[in-house]
Order: C-alpha cells, then sequence, then structure tokens
C-alpha cells in the first residue's frame, strides 16, 4: 500500500501549502491531496507542484457539478503541466442538499451526470491533445466548440488520472467502468470493502471490458494511537465523534447496515436533525469503534494497517493531521512499513 496525506480539512491550506507539500515529499508519502470544504481545492495545489519533484498531488475531492467540464478541464491540464504529470483530478459529487442549496446547481442522476461529466473531460483534453474538433454530445454536457485561441495545446503528460469518492455500489461501478481511482469514504470497514466496494468496481471493470486493477482504491484510516493514555483516550473521543457524524448521513447508511447497525444510523440521524451532537458519539458502541478504527501503540500502526487492508487498499490515508516537524519519525516508519 502506498501511504498518502491530506492537508486538514479544517484550516485554509494555501498559506503552509509550500511548507507541507516539502515535508511530506521529505518524509516520504506517496500523494499530497487537498480537501474542498472551506477553501478551493485546487489552488494549494500549485504550490504543492511548484515547491516538489516527486510525490503526486490531487484533489480528495473537488465537486464535480458546479463546474462546468470545460473549467475543471483547464484546471487540470493547466496543473498537470505544470507539475510533470503528478496531478491526479479527484472528483465527488457531493449530496442533494448541498449541490442545490450551497451550490444552487441541478441535482439529478448524480451517477449518470457524473459518467457524462467524465467523458466529457476527456473529449476535451482529447481535442487539446491533438487538435481534433471537439465534438461531445451527451446526456448532461455538450462541448461542440474550440477555436485554437482558446486551446491551450498539448502537453507532455495528457493522460491526466481520474479518482472519483463515494459510498455505494453505483459510484463503485463507475470507477470501475471509467476511472482510474476511486476515494473510499472515511465511514469504512474491511467487510464493506470486501462485500461491496471492491465486487461492484468488478461490475463497472467488467462492463467496460478493463482489469479491475486498473481502478486503484484509495482509502482513509481512523487510527487510535498515542504513547499515553491520555492521548490515546483524546483521539478516541475525536474518533467516535467523527464516527457518529458520519453514521447520522442517511447517503452514507448502508455501510452500517452491511454490520447490522441501521437502527443505530436512524437513532443519529434523528439527534443530527436535533442538533443533539454532544449526545451522538454515546451511541457508538466498543464493537463500532473496532470495525471503523484501527487501535495501536505508534510503532504497530503499519502492521495493524497491513493485516488489515492488504490486498482491499492500494493507497491509505490516516485520519491524524500532518504537522511537520511533528511526529516525523512516525510518518517515515509508517511509509516504510507499508511500502
Amino acid at each position: 500500500m502506498l501511504l498518502d496525506v491530506s492537508f486538514a480539512v479544517d484550516s485554509n491550506p494555501l498559506p503552509v501549502a509550500a511548507e507541507v507539500a516539502r515535508a511530506a515529499e521529505e518524509v516520504g508519502f506517496a500523494a499530497l491531496w487537498t480537501p474542498e470544504t472551506g477553501h478551493n481545492g485546487f489552488l494549494p495545489l500549485t504550490l504543492a507542484a511548484e515547491h516538489t519533484s516527486r510525490i503526486s498531488i490531487g484533489t480528495a475531492v473537488a465537486i464535480a457539478f458546479p463546474r462546468s467540464p470545460m473549467v475543471t478541464a483547464q484546471i487540470a491540464w493547466d496543473l498537470a503541466a505544470f507539475s510533470g504529470g503528478r496531478f491526479i483530478l479527484g472528483l465527488g459529487t457531493q449530496v442533494k442538499a448541498h449541490i442545490e442549496r450551497r451550490f444552487s446547481t441541478p441535482w439529478d442522476a448524480p451517477v449518470g451526470r457524473l459518467h457524462d461529466y467524465i467523458l466529457a473531460l476527456r473529449a476535451i483534453w482529447q481535442s487539446w491533445q491533438t487538435g481534433e474538433r471537439l465534438n461531445y454530445r451527451g446526456r448532461f454536457y455538450q462541448h461542440t466548440l474550440m477555436t485554437p485561441f482558446f486551446s491551450p495545446g498539448p502537453i507532455e503528460h495528457p493522460n491526466v488520472p481520474i479518482y472519483i469518492a463515494g459510498v455505494n455500489s453505483g459510484l463503485a461501478q463507475l470507477a470501475g467502468e471509467l476511472c482510474d481511482g476511486f476515494h473510499a469514504h472515511p465511514l469504512n470497514s474491511a467487510k464493506y470493502t470486501a462485500e461491496v466496494i471492491r465486487p461492484q468496481i468488478a461490475i463497472g471493470a467488467a462492463k467496460a471490458e478493463r482489469d479491475p486493477s486498473a481502478c486503484a482504491i484509495a482509502g482513509s484510516a481512523f487510527v487510535i494511537t498515542g504513547h499515553d493514555a491520555e492521548t490515546r483516550e483524546r483521539v478516541r473521543g475525536f474518533v467516535r465523534q467523527q464516527i457518529s457524524f458520519y453514521g447520522s448521513t442517511p447517503s452514507y447508511r448502508a455501510v452500517l447496515e452491511c454490520h447490522g447497525w441501521g437502527d443505530i444510523g436512524e437513532q443519529l440521524s434523528q439527534l443530527a436533525a436535533q442538533q443533539r451532537w454532544a449526545e451522538m458519539p454515546a451511541l457508538v458502541t466498543p464493537e463500532m469503534e473496532a470495525t471503523f478504527a484501527i487501535e495501536a501503540e505508534p510503532d504497530e500502526v503499519g502492521a495493524a494497517l497491513r493485516e488489515r487492508y492488504a490486498g482491499l487498499l492500494d493507497r491509505i490515508g490516516l485520519y491524524i493531521p500532518f504537522i511537520p516537524g511533528q511526529m516525523d519519525d512516525f510518518w517515515r516508519k509508517l511509509a516504510a512499513d507499508l511500502a
């Protein structure tokens, strides 16, 4: 497995992008990802590309539907060229409420729309690389005009990898059919990956007559670790909070139902609707905690991750912030252990 790292979701990565990127490459991470929550996911990657030479960089994930495929194609093309082919375009659908009410964008047939979106991206890139006429006519997107003045022209690394994020079977099948990778949601488990994600990717791959291994699976693991009991308990509280938050989202209910915890998901949703956030972690049982998180001593985390996810995930990141200069020895050992 490759060890990846992400910028923190709760802060602006722009001021620290160069520093974090240089440190992540030096420590040995395989890829550096940017989320898109309160800040733009593409901007920090320009700085990351400028200050590194080996580490892959990518969005995990950029929200697709509020952007025209042409807009996304252009920024991805520029980042692919500027990084020397190290850029990975990670796309996500988000959920209906955010698309309609936060972005004021139509929400309909998200899997079908994303399928069309990916084909549109590749048609645009093909036109830029070869000079062929742009004539993409899909169900949701039509791109039929490209003049030389507006074409960036060919680049050295035109095959921009596309990863998509998802939880349920529809997006996993789409990843297997069309994509280079699939970002599994942090609320995940070895059982759900083995019994749902991987088989659905294989179904999609078979539809396109592809090898399922052409679609890498990237996961994120909750880890409870620390050199003292106080640290471990603080981390445990955070992990339980995150599990309860994600478990309250109806779109992610299938993960809980896979383990027979659908009723707990319903209770979490009811508490979330009432904004009773502080009560939610108490519903996370020790069994749920052990299923969705790994608990190990710092020098044993790599072995624990391999034991649980070997053969299931191709890439993995931890739900622990990477801060340059802190825990560097831990991260170096973990990268080496997973490699």
